[in-house]
């Protein structure tokens, strides 16, 4: 190869390698400015809800770790679950240790359907040390309504235990009075969720109301599908199902989930003054602004002082205590920071010249108080 090819090549080479660094710049810098989110993230269709069930039971099987005789209760609940099945007992005799009186809950998912199976958790209501091992007996789940919707039995797993006498001389791990039971429940009842009430209009519901956020959402889906959405307030988009989709709602919902948006949220800035944790958004902005930290030191010691007399005076010893004041006044450091910074500039320069999280969080609270930190200061 002569020069002349040698040189077309190098710059050839050159031209290539800057094309492939321009190409990286710019995806990571579309990786670094994208928030974008899921709509089926950030929103859910309006209707389309879980309910709580709950119900009040009996764990069985314990090995002396359940109710005492003090929990009447317990007693007669044992009482009433015997005598339904034709055995008459005297409740006063009762030494309920193996036996504890739980609240069982359970979450019903939407478009579950009779003889689908949901989780459990079991609670000790009593003084049961605790459930593991024990069994929870037939328990009917009922909502709000009033109505039965599951029914619960199975045995109980805590992952936890407690071994000893109590005391210093006993051992726990984890709550054992709380336990789960896997797909304990078998629904008994479904809550009216037909999709035949969303065939032709459905609404969105925003997991957090805002005005923007709901606007971005029903431009993305116009965009795809015409104009067939509408932010009705900030809390909810209402959406026509185009008539091509009349038939299948549910590959609709699911080409609405997966559209991306991007939200927009409040400034704000939580401050956690016990641990000294500070989160901002990336939306925070500050004014310019000028902040002198400085310390003074005051310190108050007291030392003894012992007085001897010469010897052979007849003298007496004396004891006495001075106190001593030490006081010191650190250099302040000033910090000029322009229009321009974020409070993770201000933060990283108040790391810089020595100031601790305590100092930082008053910093922060005070320019807030100044006006010139434009975002929710929020302290928890």
């Amino acid at each position: 190869m002569n020069q002349r090819g040698g040189f077309v090549m190098k710059r050839i080479l050159k031209i290539m390698s800057l094309t492939l660094c321009m190409c990286l710049l710019t995806m990571s810098v579309v990786f670094a400015a994208s928030s974008s989110t899921r709509i089926k993230d950030i929103a859910k269709v309006q209707g389309v809800r879980s309910n709580q069930l709950v119900g009040y039971g009996l764990v069985v099987g314990l090995n002396g770790t359940g109710d005492s005789n003090k929990m009447l209760n317990t007693m007669q609940s044992i009482g009433n679950m015997m005598q339904a099945f034709g055995v008459a007992i005297d409740t006063a005799t009762l030494k309920p240790k193996n036996v504890a009186a739980v609240i069982v809950t359970a979450t019903l998912p939407p478009f579950v359907r009779e003889g689908d199976n949901i989780d459990i958790t079991v609670s000790s209501i009593g003084d049961a040390t605790s459930i593991q091992g024990g069994t929870l007996v037939q328990t009917p789940l009922k909502a709000a309504n009033g109505n039965v919707y599951a029914v619960a039995q199975g045995a109980v797993s805590t992952g936890g235990f407690v071994a000893g006498r109590g005391g210093n001389g006993s051992a726990q791990k984890n709550f054992p009075t709380v336990g789960t039971t896997p797909n304990g429940a078998i629904v008994e009842r479904t809550v009216e969720d037909d999709m035949a009430d969303i065939s032709s209009n459905l609404s969105l519901s925003l997991s957090k109301a805002d005005f923007t956020t709901a606007s971005r959402i029903a431009d993305a889906i116009n965009r795809q599908y015409g104009n067939v959405a509408k932010a009705a307030n900030p809390g909810r988009v209402d959406v026509v199902v185009p008539a091509y989709y009349r038939n299948d709602v549910v590959s609709f919902v699911a080409s609405l989930e997966d559209i991306y948006v991007t939200p927009d949220n409040v400034a704000k800035v939580v401050v956690n003054e016990r641990t000294g944790t500070i989160v901002m958004g990336g939306n925070v902005s500050v004014d310019s602004i000028a902040i002198t930290q400085g310390g003074l030191s005051v310190k108050i010691s007291k030392e003894t002082e012992i007085d001897q007399p010469e010897p052979f005076s007849m003298g007496r010893t004396v004891v006495t205590k001075e106190e001593k004041t030490e006081v010191e006044d650190a250099t302040a450091n000033s910090i000029v920071l322009p229009a321009t910074a974020n409070v993770n500039d201000i933060v990283g320069a108040l790391n810089s010249v020595g100031a601790t999280p305590r100092d930082i969080i008053s910093i922060l609270q005070a320019i807030k108080a100044a006006g010139a930190l434009h975002a929710e200061l929020e302290i928890i």
